[in-house]
């Protein structure tokens, strides 16, 4: 993968600043033909006077219209090149032997002019048409080989300054380039607060500004690094995992330092560290790893070349630049996603409060009727809580009202969910179940908190309270989220009236079934 890396052009008060030098120098050259012409003996040299005169009036223009305008110099910058390379060209037929090596100088800072404005391209084509126009009266020189590399010198000269000049300008358009990019990936980091979106603004930045075959932004979870974003040429391969130990990765979180391998052909000399390739079954020959470390983030962020050579410390310290905005963005968004999963939550039990629930039962609805499949709701209810919170005491019943959470997120898989619908009342969504598995978890969940041992101030025993639950289906019973909740609810007060520790529901066949919970040999009995 290459990057579309360009170099803008010099803005119009730089060129002018760069220009100046040139200018005067060719200005200064102008005025000594002038000078030279008018006293010149026996008559003045009306072609010198002349010829000194336009190029006076030519450098002036090329300074403060063309080098100042943006759209002059798109315009007549070829045309000015071209005009520039035949009065070069020809200035050697005007100007008299004392003063010939003024056309040396000339060349030169007239070619460094037009590079400096115009460009590359325009300056070769001005020295070449200098060269061609001035070359048929000075063929005699070549007979001398002195004099011959004397007139070839101005033109060797100026095709050094022009690539010397470009390399310039590209190194400094680089930095600029690269600093504005920071700032700009900076401002847009700081307005995102979201994971996924921080890894793109970075994926966009690295496509646009560096020039990396492969690139990866890795987090460290537990023995592993998890590349939230592994890109290698042209493919991603987000989730990839590889170990931290024995890795360059894991080298650069361990360490907190960065990595610069310019050339992987040559061993890596780091104790117990192994290349490995990840991604596409190639081997990388350039590497570049700097740290990610913040409260809440320590990780890596990487970029790999199949080229040896690829990066200079100029992308080094890019990258660098980049973790250091990437790290402070990712930090505030697991800060805020910790803070939206606390405003979800119940903060005693730590289950979904009654209005996250809602918006969370409404989305399993949606992806219900969409796929075609059941969702199950059970409403459960402690039996008795207020006399047993009165008979032992509020800290006991907040340690029951935490325990009956963890046994319920015991029973339940990834996909469903759990709410605490009011004090001692809880309400359990199960995506893709049917009425009877529903009635399989309440079953589990009903004899597991029969196992429970509670013990007060004085460690010693008391019982556990039972509980009622209530099941219902979507959309076989129900096509609606709140008539769903609101029958799950009718039949948990059924089963509380049957007697409580009890299960209400309905079967697959429509017939109602009633489960009264029996407690196991050994538990607790109820004596509140």
């Amino acid at each position: 993968m290459k990057s579309s890396r360009t170099i803008t052009a010099f803005s119009p008060l730089e060129v002018k600043r760069f220009i100046a030098p040139a200018t005067l120098a060719i200005l200064l050259g102008m005025a000594i033909i002038v000078l030279d012409g008018a006293l010149a003996k026996p008559h003045p040299n009306l072609s010198m006077m002349i010829y000194g005169f336009g190029g006076i009036l030519h450098s002036l223009i090329y300074s403060t219209i063309l080098a100042q305008s943006i759209f002059f110099r798109e315009k007549l910058s070829w045309s000015y090149s071209i005009t520039a390379g035949l009065m070069l060209g020809l200035l050697p037929y005007i100007l008299p032997d004392r003063i010939l090596e003024l056309f040396h100088i000339m060349v030169v800072f007239g070619v460094l002019g037009v590079t400096i404005v115009s460009g590359r391209l325009q300056a070769w084509t001005t020295l070449f048409i200098a060269f061609f126009v001035s070359l048929p009266g000075n063929l005699q020189q070549f007979r001398i080989p002195e004099a011959g590399l004397a007139y070839l010198a101005p033109f060797v000269i100026s095709a050094f300054a022009i690539e010397t000049y470009v390399r310039i300008k590209q190194t400094t358009q680089q930095h600029i380039q690269r600093l504005e990019t920071i700032n700009k990936v900076s401002r847009r980091l700081m307005l995102s607060l979201d994971k996924s979106q921080v890894l793109s603004i970075l994926n966009a930045t690295i496509l646009d500004t560096l020039e990396a075959d492969s690139y990866f932004v890795g987090t460290l979870k537990g023995e592993n690094i998890c590349l939230d974003l592994m890109y290698d040429e042209g493919e991603f391969f987000n989730g990839t995992e590889l170990p931290l130990e024995g890795t360059l990765s894991g080298w650069v979180i361990k360490h907190q330092k960065e990595l610069f391998l310019p050339d992987l052909r040559q061993p890596v000399q780091l104790d117990g560290v192994e290349v490995r390739v990840i991604g596409k079954e190639k081997a990388s020959l350039s590497w570049i790893g700097v740290p990610l470390k913040a409260a809440n983030i320590s990780g890596i962020m990487a970029m790999a070349s199949y080229q040896p050579n690829a990066f200079d410390l100029g992308d080094l310290e890019l990258l660098s630049s980049l973790a250091q905005h990437v790290t402070l963005a990712l930090e505030n968004s697991v800060r805020h996603a910790q803070v939206e999963e606390q405003a979800r939550l119940d903060s005693l039990t730590g289950v979904y409060n009654h209005g996250y629930f809602l918006k969370k039962l409404a989305e399993q609805a949606a992806a219900s009727i969409s796929s075609k499949t059941p969702l199950s709701l059970i409403m459960l209810d402690i039996d008795y809580f207020k006399v047993y919170n009165d008979t032992y005491g509020h800290l006991v019943g907040d340690q029951i009202l935490t325990s009956l959470c963890d046994i319920v997120k015991c029973h339940i898989k990834h996909g469903d969910a759990v709410g605490r619908w009011g004090g001692e009342e809880f309400i359990i969504s199960l995506p893709n179940a049917t009425c009877e598995q529903a009635l399989q978890v309440a079953r589990r969940i009903g004899d597991t908190m029969a196992q429970l041992r509670v013990e007060d101030r004085e460690q010693k025993t008391i019982p556990v309270p039972t509980v009622s639950q209530g099941i219902a289906v979507f959309p076989a019973e129900v096509d609606e989220i709140y008539r769903l909740i609101d029958l799950a609810d009718r039949r948990l007060y059924i089963a509380k009236e049957r007697g409580r520790n009890q299960i209400e529901a309905s079967t697959s066949d429509g017939s109602k079934m009633k489960v009264k919970q029996t407690r196991q040999a050994g538990s607790a009995p109820r004596s509140f």
